[in-house]
């Protein structure tokens, strides 16, 4: 899939998250709805660090460039050292190590863990990165050129100041989830995991498939691009896409935004 069909993804993935927690007597606190769906929607674009063409790679200029180089080779290095008889050979990491259950997990995790340890300027750097992904994937066309960028990081900067001071007031959710002393913010890492797995799925629906469930082996690749019949696939950026799966991302995310709410 492309950028913003991913941001919407994750977007839409959390509200569902919160509509399910209402509806399991849990409601969400609107600080952390709001908050968890942009993290989600930025988190969604991340897998995409292995690829140098991603929106990711021009999200931060030369420091997000010269990640996207490392991480590819990494992941390249990755595949190369665990891969089984039946995968085939590449000359490229993307779409491997970055797109797996274990690689969400582990992001996700680490995030909780520096949310957690770092104290406030880590939660705004968390904050800043992923509302800049979910700026630069929800409102793509509006955000490109170098100009766009600064403007970007500018909005997402005061964005997160926001947000983390709303967050901090009491009953607003910094402590939503984990609510022992010292756990404030643990949960920042649940939209992080959902968005990365929804990223994952969504590659999954196209034609090359995703591999997932890696490093579990599935008879000769360890590999193994998951995903429907082939049938059932399209191409990134097709019609299918644009005009289906997008409307269809936002018309989930307003009912689930709005169920979370409690509005209906």
């Amino acid at each position: 899939m492309m950028g913003p069909a991913h941001s919407l993804s994750g977007a839409a993935a959390w509200l569902g998250v919160g509509a399910a927690a209402a509806a399991a007597g849990h409601t969400m606190p609107w600080p952390v709805l709001l908050t968890g769906a942009l993290i989600c929607a930025g988190a969604a674009l991340a897998p995409d660090l292995d690829h140098k063409a991603a929106t990711i790679s021009r999200a931060f200029g030369p420091v997000s460039r010269g990640l996207c180089e490392i991480v590819d080779k990494l992941s390249y290095a990755v595949y190369k050292g665990t891969r089984k008889a039946g995968d085939p050979r590449r000359s490229g990491g993307h779409r491997t190590l970055t797109h797996t259950w274990l690689w969400a997990v582990l992001i996700g995790g680490g995030a909780s863990v520096l949310a957690v340890t770092g104290g406030r300027w880590a939660v705004l750097g968390l904050l800043f990165v992923h509302l800049v992904l979910a700026i630069e994937g929800l409102l793509w066309r509006a955000t490109r050129g170098q100009s766009g960028d600064v403007l970007v990081w500018l909005l997402a900067a005061a964005c997160a100041w926001i947000l983390a001071g709303v967050l901090d007031q009491p009953g607003n959710g910094s402590d939503w989830l984990f609510t022992e002393p010292g756990q404030e913010y643990l949960w920042l890492g649940l939209p992080i995991v959902l968005g990365a797995l929804v990223h994952d799925i969504g590659d999954a629906l196209t034609i090359s498939g995703c591999p997932i469930l890696w490093p579990i082996p599935i008879g000769k690749k360890r590999w193994y691009p998951l995903g429907p019949p082939k049938v059932m696939r399209f191409r990134a950026g097709s019609w299918v896409e644009l005009k289906v799966l997008m409307p269809v991302f936002m018309l989930l995310g307003g009912v689930g935004g709005a169920a979370a709410l409690n509005v209906i």
